[in-house]
Formats: C-alpha cells, sequence, structure tokens
C-alpha cells in the first residue's frame, strides 16, 4: 500500500526531475547564441578571434562604447571581410549594428556567413549611396545578386543588417523589417560568419549576434 509520504516524495523527485530539465534546455539555447559587444577588446587592432581577409579592421571606441570598424580606402572592386575564425554554422540567424562612417566610392556594410574561405559566403548589405539593401552569395570571389530591395532612405547613425538562412532559403532583414526572401543552393555547408563592406566603406560594426538554428 502507498503511503501518503511515499506519494509526497515522488511527486517531489518528479517536479525536481522536470525543473533540472527546463533549465537545461534553456541553458543550452542561451549557450548556442553568441554575441560580440568588442567591449573587452584592445583598441587600435582587430578583436579577438576576427581575421582579416582583407581591409583594416580595428576596434575603435564609439560615444557608447567600442566597435570593430573598417578603415581601409580601398579600389571600388575590394571586398573588405573580417572573418570570425571559430565558427561553423549551416542554419543561423545572425545580425550586426552597422554605422556607415564614410566612403565615397561605397559606404555600409552588412554580414557574412557559410563561408568555407574569403572567396565563397553569402553576404547581406545596405549601401546608404545607393539606398537599396541586397543579398549576394560570392562564388570563387565573384559576386552574384540573389535579391535587392530599393528606395530605402538612409538616415545617419546606426542600423541592423539580419539575415535567416534555414536550408536553401534566406529571409534579410534591415532595422527588423523582413525585405528580401531568396532561395539558393549554392553553398549547402556550415562555414563562418563575419563582416563585410566594399571599397573605401568606412563602416564600423557592433554587438554582431549569432543564433544558430537547430534542425
Amino acid at each position: 500500500m502507498t503511503t501518503p509520504e511515499f506519494r509526497s516524495r515522488n511527486e517531489l523527485l518528479f517536479l525536481c526531475s522536470l525543473i533540472v530539465i527546463f533549465a537545461s534546455v534553456a541553458f543550452g539555447a542561451n549557450a548556442a547564441a553568441r554575441i560580440w559587444t568588442f567591449e573587452d577588446d584592445s583598441e587600435g587592432s582587430i578583436a579577438a578571434g576576427f581575421q582579416a581577409a582583407a581591409g583594416n579592421w580595428v576596434v575603435v571606441k564609439t560615444k557608447t562604447g567600442k566597435a570593430l570598424e573598417q578603415t581601409a580606402a580601398n579600389p571600388n572592386a575590394t571586398f573588405n571581410l573580417a572573418l570570425v575564425k571559430k565558427t561553423h554554422v549551416k542554419d543561423l540567424d545572425l545580425s550586426v549594428k552597422i554605422d556607415a562612417i564614410a566612403g565615397k566610392l561605397d559606404q555600409g556594410g552588412g554580414v557574412v556567413w557559410r563561408a568555407r574561405d574569403s572567396k565563397n559566403y553569402y553576404i547581406a548589405r545596405y549601401n546608404p549611396l545607393e539606398d537599396n539593401f541586397r543579398v549576394y552569395k560570392v562564388i570563387d570571389g565573384k559576386r552574384i545578386q540573389l535579391g535587392s530591395a530599393d528606395d530605402i532612405p538612409h538616415a545617419p547613425g546606426v542600423h541592423s543588417v539580419r539575415a535567416v538562412m534555414k536550408g536553401q532559403n534566406i529571409t534579410c532583414y534591415y532595422d527588423e523589417k523582413k525585405y528580401l526572401e531568396v532561395s539558393d543552393p549554392a553553398l549547402t555547408e556550415g562555414g563562418m560568419i563575419g563582416v563585410w563592406s566594399k571599397s573605401d566603406a568606412r563602416t564600423r560594426f557592433d554587438d554582431l549576434t549569432l543564433k544558430p538554428i537547430d534542425d
């Protein structure tokens, strides 16, 4: 015969088990996401864990803290790229805050994902000079446009670029408004993430946020 005391003990153990399970799930979800704020990085050099494939990338002090800035005035055909070395993600929700400081040939920038190397990756970027938001794939160093949203007026200050990719489907947001939905089969494996600008675009990047998407 089961006593009330025995039932109470079992119920308590069951509740404790549920708490442990829910806590583990919550911790796992939080641990999967990662944010690069650059607050602990030294000014004047590239952020820890980043690799400059092209351009000059340095941590700088801003009015609100620190950011990673691309400072080189490169020719128009140059893709300035900084990759996060120890990342390898396939499906993801990736975002960054950008501040377009200057640039005569080009301005703005965005996020890179599924990068095999410096010549093969996806990129979503906003260009204040052209008032457009676009998503590309770069294959063997050649940039191929997958989608474009035009006539998006630029306002000075900090804005956000976000890309979500699962399988072959890509959705891109500018200032948290959805502008682009495309599908592409070119890069099917996971890869590095990073930040990108073009030519002489002097741009600051902050709060680079990676959220892997599980199957």
